[in-house]
């Protein structure tokens, strides 16, 4: 079995902060480390900066919603032969600094002594931090110890999303000198698109000693109020903590923890250890074979990555959860579909955190009593942050509801209960699973045939067309995606237009947009899959016969109306506004949609068989990194503009699980593979991307990005060391007689099926030149 000291360093952590801490896409230059759920994190010294060494470089820690960096080091030890008064000089000794999973190492050298340090998150709001001293010698040495450190006291970010550059504000922190340590006081700042911070936020340094220390504006020194004597090659260990907490509630909280912490900080590095080692135990089993272990290197840096993510309950939040990237300003927050697809990896390694992250996000399912949007009763907003929006009585500017996120929650339910056996979780979100499914039909089923689109919540901000569009696009989450380009694409296309969803009672419920999209709907019967096999699990018999008779339907809807054979792939359908008339987009060119009917095993073999030659073709999908999200003989492929071309690792997932599914093994493996080896730094000390150019492998967007990591490390366990998906598996393709059955159930439409024009209404087809089918 792999051991942590196996992965020393897979990921580059050094790092210099500063006041501006992000490059031109507004991501952090470094890569922090942090574990436990807790806000704050820490980096190892670059080895050309010297002035750093002695201690952890920051801390980075989250103004509620926003990563700053609050010092460049704040916590930088001294040593001191107290018998000359000389300075040990770090930068003189042997040096190594090493990252471990779950811990971060320091290592310095000399002809008398050495000093190592270790810092590992405790608690979820404490870093503890073990220095050792070794004397070398063999005789006694008296030293004194001091820590050294200041405050930026500034935020990089502009107040103003609108305005331009990046201008630093004042913060107006104070330092106080705290009970064997120091404290750092914050004042309320309320910055919508910069920084949030209350008087009772603190950052707090303690000792396990008594010290003295000294304040001098925004430094400080803190001295151990004795000398230390360490005998002839014995050690003398202290330890330290760093606790960065929001609220008083939490602090008290957390005071006995430190308390404890201080005294028995062995016995938490050992848990620490343990923890981690049994992260490794439960990813590295009931594997069926071994890969290179480049590919395992690139597995645990996906854990790595997700833990560097989480982060714990606090404003908001009611549960833990794993944010998309501590590396990026804007994403902060709990996502739908990230936190689907995070949960379906973490589920591997810690199965709670994995329940937690789904949880945290239904803490929010809309309820029939909702005092802003009723009408949206069983819908999963897109994100949720530590700050709610102005309608739900907060300050936050990013908290989102304009739009729900594709369907698949079900998917990460099932997924998590098959990793941990947890019925009673299960139990728990079949209601609210049921009632999220129910709502697609409800307020994004605009001719209410059984077939859903994309579109936007009624809200303040969906105000206009364009404003719709967009949300809509956001709720496909694929931003801007060229299949919901406003002008729509070539002769004939009208282009994306929108409907206004309506209860019975003539009331606006929601938006549509005039298209029935294949992924959705592809989403949605899959749902109905995992919906039947939690009911098949409860003794639910009623649901399980209704889930699998509606699939059907659904099903045989795609496969007649959403698959094109002349070009072997499928694409959205653009309806009209009583759905009578319809129009397969392929105009629109080939994208990641296409192969989701393969991911849902709902597909016929013949169709399978026409997407896997797209996706396996060189001109097409199989380009350097594959399965860019266009293809390549799109009109409108960019490799490096976001949904318009570069690989994004989820959408790759589903495709490389797509062929697994359809017994395509080994174009499934020779993919998998090409998605490992040519991303750039995956295989090395680079940071997971959040996408890929597609022709050169160049990392794109933000860093350290949780659903790339999270299929990084499902494609490890599932396609390179094993044959097995995440998909559903209680329903399958249709046989002859529900072909029969289902495909007259299509919904009132014209069509032209081999030149003949056919009306099919109340679930009869007619020949127009018949009087009967």
């Amino acid at each position: 079995m792999p051991d942590i000291k196996d992965f020393k360093n897979i990921l580059d952590v050094s790092g210099n902060p500063k006041i501006q801490l992000n490059d031109d896409y507004e991501t952090n230059i470094d890569n922090p480390f942090s574990d436990m759920g807790a806000w704050h994190g820490y980096y190892l010294p670059k080895k050309d900066m010297k002035e750093l060494y002695g201690g952890f470089p920051g801390p980075l820690i989250i103004g509620e919603e926003y990563p700053i960096n609050l010092s460049n080091i704040f916590s930088k030890l001294t040593i001191i032969n107290a018998s000359n008064n000389t300075k040990y000089d770090l930068s003189k000794a042997k040096t190594s600094f090493d990252f471990y999973p779950g811990t971060l190492v320091q290592s310095y050298e000399f002809d008398d002594l050495v000093l190592n340090l270790r810092l590992i998150f405790a608690t979820n709001r404490t870093a503890l931090i073990k220095t050792d001293i070794e004397n070398k010698g063999d005789k006694d040495l008296a030293l004194n110890l001091q820590w050294s450190g200041s405050i930026f006291n500034k935020s990089p970010y502009y107040t103003s999303r609108d305005e331009a550059g990046n201008k630093s504000y004042d913060l107006n922190l104070t330092l106080e000198e705290e009970d064997n340590g120091v404290e750092v006081n914050f004042k309320n700042i309320r910055s919508t698109w910069g920084f949030f911070s209350t008087d009772e936020t603190k950052f707090i340094s303690n000792h396990d000693r008594k010290t003295q220390t000294t304040i001098n504006g925004d430094s400080y020194i803190t001295k151990f109020v004795e000398e230390v004597k360490i005998g002839p090659k014995e050690h003398f260990k202290t330890y330290s903590t760093d606790t960065y907490a929001f609220t008083e509630d939490e602090l008290e909280k957390e005071e006995d923890k430190v308390e404890e912490l201080l005294k028995n900080g062995d016995s938490y590095f050992t848990k620490n250890q343990e923890r981690w080692q049994n992260y490794l135990a439960n990813t590295f089993k009931d594997l069926d074979k071994t890969v290179d272990n480049k590919y395992r290197n690139a597995a645990v840096k996906s854990m790595i990555t997700l833990t560097t993510n989480w982060r714990s309950a606090a404003g908001s939040f009611k549960h833990d959860g794993v944010i998309p990237s501590l590396s990026y300003k804007w994403f902060v927050g709990f996502w739908a579909w990230d936190s689907w697809k995070q949960a379906v990896a973490t589920s591997h390694f810690d199965g709670e955190l994995a329940k937690n992250n789904i949880r945290a996000l239904f803490d929010y399912q809309i309820k029939e009593d909702d005092n802003v949007r009723p009408q949206d009763a069983g819908a999963i907003i897109d994100a949720v942050f530590y700050n709610k929006d102005e309608a739900r009585g907060g300050d936050g500017g990013n908290w989102n509801e304009r739009n729900s996120k594709p369907a698949l929650a079900a998917w990460s339910v099932w997924n998590v209960y098959k990793a941990t056996g947890d019925k009673e979780f299960l139990k728990e979100m079949y209601p609210k699973l049921v009632k999220y499914h129910d709502w697609w039909y409800s307020n994004r089923d605009h001719d209410g045939n059984g077939v859903a689109e994309y579109g936007g919540m009624v809200h303040d901000l969906n105000n206009s067309e364009e404003e719709i569009i967009l949300a809509a696009a956001w709720e496909s989450g694929m931003d801007n995606a060229t299949r919901f380009d406003k002008e729509g694409q070539g002769e004939g296309d009208i282009g994306v237009k929108i409907f206004e969803n309506k209860n019975k009672d003539g009331k606006i419920v929601g938006y549509s947009i005039n298209q029935e999209s294949v992924d959705l709907n592809a989403y949605l019967y899959t749902e109905k899959g995992f919906l039947k096999s939690m009911a098949d699990e409860l003794g639910y018999k009623k649901d399980s016969k209704k889930y699998d008779e509606s699939a059907k339907k659904l099903q045989s809807y795609v496969n007649d109306n959403m698959y094109d054979k002349e070009t072997g792939f499928y694409y959205d359908l653009q309806i009209n506004e009583d759905g009578s008339q319809k129009k397969l987009l392929v105009n629109r060119g080939k994208g990641t949609e296409g192969w989701i009917p393969l991911w849902a095993k709902m597909a016929e073999k013949d169709q399978a068989d026409g997407v896997k030659d797209n996706m396996m073709n060189p001109d097409v999908f199989n380009t350097f990194v594959p399965l860019p999200t266009a293809a390549k003989d799109n009109p409108k492929f960019n490799p490096n503009k976001y949904w318009r071309g570069p690989v994004w690792l989820d959408q790759a997932l589903y495709g490389v699980e797509a062929l697994q599914n359809y017994g395509y093994y080994d174009d499934a493996l020779e993919l998998s593979k090409k998605l490992f080896d040519n991303a750039e730094g995956l295989t090395a000390d680079g940071p997971i991307r959040e996408n890929y150019n597609p022709e050169t492998g160049k990392g794109l967007h933000t860093k350290n990005f949780s659903w790339s990591a999270s299929s990084y490390y499902l494609m490890y366990r599932n396609t390179l060391t094993r044959d097995v998906t995440t998909s559903q598996t209680s329903l399958g393709e249709l046989n002859s007689e529900d072909k029969t059955i289902y495909s007259e159930n299509n919904i009132s439409t014209k069509i032209l099926i081999g030149g003949v024009a056919i009306l099919a209404i109340g679930g009869l087809f007619i020949y127009l030149n018949k009087k009967n089918k």
